[in-house]
């Protein structure tokens, strides 16, 4: 059963019901709840949405994105991946308003002399050279220290150089030399290391708000950390996942001796993930929140050799946009009217088999329920399909380290859903 799109769905109606309006940033206006959790058993499918058709492909190239410890929007750009745009074309104007007037000219013509103007690029134009220009993507497609920066190289503080290292001397009229570096901390290697040889740690935490830096970045982080929680398996729960491993399928007790479990690397733990969330986007951000937190659980696990066990989210200032409020409500659905069921059957069974069949059926004062029934004819427009799967396709390379993993390292296997709702983003 598919619980989860049942949740995503009640949580869209409960800030229907209950959300109070609110002003934004973005000038687009929200109606707010505050205070709500998903939770989802990963044992139930990978949680990417069917009651609307997601971008699997956008979401492992953002993932990865993060897990490089990238925050140019070129690796995006470049894998198709489009979300972060509005974000940097919004800094490049701010940047340009203040006077680095790096654009497009263009020639003015009148009667006394020509002269040349210089305007900003179009966001268009602002896209292409970020594809064809690695010069203009290095200086105006960076987004500051987001998600990535604080995940891989946390800045952590200057301290002194030992005499015996080479150092850089830097001066000021007003200041003394002062001789420093600067230290960062990997949180996701720290995490991993943790995982390995301390997994009931209460501190397997990777945080991304870093209050000295947010001034910095083109947003402040709205999912901004998320911690790990491990468990031992028993010893059923091991026979399992050895029967599963070994594609036994008879419903016998099986035996396995530890040597056994070792020999075929069975887990010995289940590792859930909990993300905390200030701000949520909840028609079109969240959903690949809760993608985006699953395939790193899942990424996590598999470092580690742990069983993914719980995905929870956390989240604060939960809204929808006002330009959302026509979208959530179709992506809730609603009740078929009985003629759109009995188009969808004639349609199902063909025009003649359909009238065939009530001929047949009325002299006995029957129905077509049993059509109904066999044709799968549903009673709610968007009601969930099953969940799809998650697959790890080979690499020649495997582990954390994912900048040298191809996006294509990840596969969903059956995954049907309704069409694609969409839009707009507000920046």
């Amino acid at each position: 059963m598919n619980r989860l799109d049942k949740q995503y769905q009640s949580l869209l109606q409960d800030i229907l019901d209950n959300g109070v309006k609110k002003q934004d940033r973005t000038g687009t206006g929200t109606i707010s709840v505050f205070g709500r959790q998903i939770r989802h058993k990963m044992s139930e499918g990978f949680p990417l949405l069917t009651t609307k058709k997601m971008p699997f492909k956008t979401i492992v190239t953002e993932l990865i994105w993060f897990l490089r410890g990238d925050t140019n929007i070129k690796y995006l750009v470049d894998n198709g991946c489009n979300i972060w745009n509005g974000d940097a074309y919004q800094a490049y104007i701010k940047r340009y308003n203040k006077g680095e007037y790096v654009g497009k000219t263009k020639l003015l013509e009148n009667s006394k002399k020509n002269r040349t103007l210089t305007e900003p690029f179009t966001k268009e134009e602002f896209i292409e050279k970020i594809k064809t220009d690695d010069e203009f993507a290095y200086k105006w497609g960076d987004l500051g220290p987001v998600y990535g920066a604080q995940w891989r190289s946390w800045h952590w503080r200057s301290e002194p150089f030992l005499p015996e290292e080479k150092y850089m001397i830097y001066t000021t009229e007003d200041k003394p030399v002062t001789w420093s570096r600067e230290k960062y901390i990997d949180q996701i290697a720290n995490l991993i290391n943790d995982l390995k040889t301390n997994p009931d740690s209460r501190r397997l935490m990777v945080n991304a708000w870093n209050v000295g830096e947010l001034d910095s970045m083109v947003l402040p982080p709205c999912h901004y950390g998320f911690q790990v929680y491990t468990k031992e398996l028993d010893e059923t729960e091991r026979v399992i996942l050895m029967d599963k491993k070994l594609g036994v399928t008879e419903n016998l007790p099986q035996y396995y001796t530890e040597d056994d479990m070792i020999k075929h690397n069975i887990p010995t733990r289940a590792i859930s993930l909990m993300w905390n969330q200030r701000s949520v986007d909840t028609f079109l951000g969240l959903p690949f929140n809760i993608a985006s937190y699953g395939l790193l659980l899942e990424i996590i696990a598999k470092e580690v050799n742990m069983i993914p066990d719980e995905l929870i989210g956390n989240l604060g200032d939960t809204h929808l946009y006002l330009n959302h409020i026509e979208q959530a409500k179709e992506q809730i659905g609603r009740k078929y009217t009985p003629d759109e069921r009995s188009k969808m059957l004639k349609e199902a069974m063909g025009y003649e088999n359909y009238h065939n069949a009530i001929e047949e059926l009325m002299p006995f004062g029957g129905g077509l329920s049993e059509y109904y029934e066999i044709h799968k004819i549903p009673y709610y427009t968007r009601k969930p399909f099953e969940l799809p799967t998650l697959k790890f396709n080979s690499c020649p390379i495997t582990g954390i380290d994912i900048e040298y993993q191809s996006i294509a390292q990840f596969e969903i296997e059956n995954y049907q859903s309704h069409p694609a709702i969409k839009a707009p983003l507000s920046n």
